[in-house]
């Protein structure tokens, strides 16, 4: 059953990621198979639908981010390394500007300044400039909690049975088997329901790949494996999908402006091959 795949000592996520899936959860929990085999997810991110999951079996987990895969590797193998090293930083603008001028050569040193980075700049942004270099503004975030030990821990012990590469998704989803269980979340390519492209994200992932992204879908779906599939409410990703089947419309909240702004709801797709159970 459900509550057997949901645990009690699931991890939670320890990024701040601008995109993450956390607001997805109420809506996919009654399409979670009472039972499937390995878990595959190509497009990581802050790994909010994983770590909910919490799978008990093997699982699979990528991204073409090198930062962040490393960050996760660290945090599997060193996570007592990473938090000694995480506590001798503190939360302020001009530490904040010396942080993003460094370039640490290890593996623990670049993870450490990622996970700094991240809860402390703005709004829980990746963005590099054409050199590869992190350019996100400081975040004043006053409670930022830079060293949450006891969630790290949590983390470590969650990763020890995952396999994590930096990989192109194609690469990841060609390991899927029957029985297995698929969770995709592409970067989107195309705005929420209008006919704009979201520039800086459509050089990272194009409707080409949108494209490609279908076909392996449909080669999920033939191989007997189970898929969700988020993506942009918008015609043209409906085109690209129609041959696999019809989306749902979900929805997430969203603040509209500035300060003192409206709640608006913004509505994203669903894409899925299992069945609600009646």
């Amino acid at each position: 059953m459900l509550q057997e795949i949901i645990k009690k000592d699931k991890s939670e996520p320890f990024l701040r990621w601008a995109g993450g899936k956390g607001w997805l959860i109420k809506f996919i929990n009654d399409y979670i198979p009472e039972t499937f085999n390995n878990y595959h997810e190509p497009f990581l991110g802050g790994g909010a639908i994983f770590f909910h999951l919490a799978p008990s079996k093997k699982y699979y987990l990528s991204d073409l981010n090198e930062e962040l895969i490393n960050t996760y590797i660290q945090i599997r193998d060193n996570v007592d390394e990473v938090i000694i090293e995480l506590k001798k930083h503190v939360n302020s603008e001009t530490h904040y500007y010396q942080v993003r001028r460094t370039d640490p050569k290890s593996d623990l040193g670049r993870a450490v300044r990622f996970i700094y980075l991240n809860k402390t700049s703005f709004n829980g942004i990746y963005r590099v400039n054409s050199n590869g270099g992190y350019n996100v503004p400081y975040g004043f975030r006053k409670s930022a909690d830079i060293v949450n030990g006891s969630c790290l821990l949590s983390v470590s012990l969650q990763l020890k049975k995952a396999t994590l590469k930096t990989q192109d998704f194609g690469e990841s989803l060609s390991k899927v088997k029957k029985g297995d269980l698929v969770f995709l979340d592409p970067p989107y390519t195309v705005a929420h329901e209008n006919n704009g492209f979201i520039s800086y994200n459509q050089k990272i992932f194009s409707l080409n790949d949108q494209k490609r992204l279908a076909r392996w879908v449909e080669k999920i779906n033939e191989l007997g494996a189970y898929y969700i599939l988020t993506n942009a409410k918008h015609k043209g990703i409906k085109e690209i999908y129609s041959q696999i089947n019809e989306p749902m419309t979900v929805y997430r909240s969203s603040t509209i402006g500035g300060k003192g702004a409206q709640r608006g709801k913004i509505n994203e797709y669903l894409f899925t091959n299992i069945s609600k159970p009646v």
